[in-house]
């Protein structure tokens, strides 16, 4: 393996880790530009201070590798849908620890990160593509998870 291709602290930040999507500090890295891959995009995310996603889903399924710490993957279903907006109820809660592996079926409402402001949590994200040469699309909500209505960001 050329070293030029292996991934490192030092690799790519990720250009779609907007700070929209997620509720507090994380750093992103993107590890499909540096392997060039071809088949699912790959990132490395570490949330800091307790920070998360904010309600998504993706077209083509998202498997979570849990690399340091303890956090969490809470699976949603869309309720009554009005025009721009939705009602959310929590359909499961999975707790996750270094070394875990989930995988997020297509279309599926999620959030994930950490569930500690005194640790830290990080994964590898691998999202797949819904076809062949079609790069996968994540479709972002905001909610207050309060009153469980959500809208497109």
């Amino acid at each position: 393996m050329k070293k030029d291709n292996i991934y490192s602290k030092t690799g790519v930040p990720s250009e779609k880790a907007k700070k929209i999507y997620f509720t507090g500090p994380i750093l992103a890295r993107d590890i499909s530009v540096v392997i060039k891959s071809t088949n699912e995009k790959i990132y490395h995310v570490a949330f800091n201070n307790g920070s998360r996603t904010k309600l998504h889903s993706h077209d083509g399924g998202q498997t979570l590798i849990v690399t340091k710490g303890k956090g969490d993957l809470i699976i949603y279903k869309k309720l009554v849908k009005a025009k721009n907006n939705f009602r959310i109820k929590v359909t499961k809660i999975i707790k996750l620890k270094t070394g875990d592996c989930v995988h997020i079926p297509a279309m599926k409402l999620h959030t994930h990160g950490s569930t500690d402001k005194n640790t830290s949590f990080s994964h590898i994200a691998i999202n797949s593509f819904p076809e062949k040469n079609r790069e996968p699309k994540t479709i972002w909500y905001e909610s207050d998870f309060k009153s469980k209505v959500s809208t497109v960001l």
